[in-house]
């Protein structure tokens, strides 16, 4: 198994003593939380639908939309428990999508499909507007405070949107599930991070958009674990009040970390 992150400048400098109670980490899940994953989807979507013309093109942009994230939800957690690698479980997305629109795709027309859609997503990339003054807030209100990155994703398709968005500066670390071999919320990847950072996981903050995937999964390990309810994926009542109950924390905005971690 092997493990790879990326380190800045600073890594062999020392951190200055932190505020008592206040975290010294602070981890980040990647799409969703910083980066508009959402965003950039539904316009590559859309542009590649345009191009293709048919069917697809002619059908309801919503409907649409929530046919495409409920099979990217679904085949890509098959991805990340190991029944499809990465190419795969995107041809399976596109033909799945086509089909429900009366086309079918056979394996090399799927991938020319999606290699299309992922420029147009690529394109689109942008950060959600809370991210860097999130990022700056802390760094004021908590000297010495160390940022990072847990995604459950291949590194080397996450580093690119963290080199452009101007992210890669500030994250000490980057951990990818793909890297590691195990995805959240399996507690060994919150521990590799912490391990990482050579910070005990009571010191470390991690902060995703996901209950259970991120803010469950860290609490699990021993971590703060912070869902940031952006509205998005909607968990059931109970499972929410269950996360409450052993820890977990809720925000509706990046905007309200800093207050939430400063003593």
């Amino acid at each position: 198994m092997t493990t790879v992150s990326r380190q800045n400048a600073a890594e062999s400098a020392a951190s200055p003593s932190l505020s008592a109670g206040a975290p010294s980490v602070v981890l980040f899940d990647l799409d969703d939380t910083l980066f508009d994953h959402q965003r950039s989807v539904a316009l590559g979507v859309a542009a590649k639908r345009r191009v293709h013309g048919g069917a697809v093109a002619a059908a309801d942009d919503a409907g649409g939309m929530r046919l495409w994230h409920h099979l990217e939800e679904v085949h890509y957690s098959r991805y990340l428990h190991g029944e499809l690698d990465l190419q795969g479980q995107r041809r399976v997305r596109v033909q799945e999508f086509l089909r429900h629109h009366g086309e079918e795709l056979d394996d090399s027309a799927a991938d020319a499909w999606y290699a299309d859609y992922l420029d147009y997503y690529d394109q689109s990339w942008v950060l959600h507007d809370d991210a860097l003054p999130c990022l700056d807030a802390l760094e004021a209100s908590i000297p010495g405070v160390r940022f990072g990155i847990i995604t459950n994703a291949e590194l080397d398709y996450q580093t690119p949107k963290l080199d452009r968005l101007a992210l890669s500066p500030r994250m000490r670390h980057v951990i990818a599930s793909g890297e590691v071999g195990v995805p959240k919320p399996h507690p060994r990847i919150f521990q590799h991070a912490c391990e990482l950072f050579e910070a005990e996981p009571q010191r470390a903050v991690y902060v995703g958009d996901r209950l259970q995937t991120d803010a469950r999964g860290a609490v699990d390990a021993g971590l703060t674990g912070v869902w940031l309810d952006r509205g998005v994926v909607v968990p059931d009542p109970d499972e929410v009040a269950e996360a409450q109950a052993v820890g977990v924390l809720v925000i509706r905005s990046l905007s309200e970390l800093p207050a939430l971690l400063v003593p």
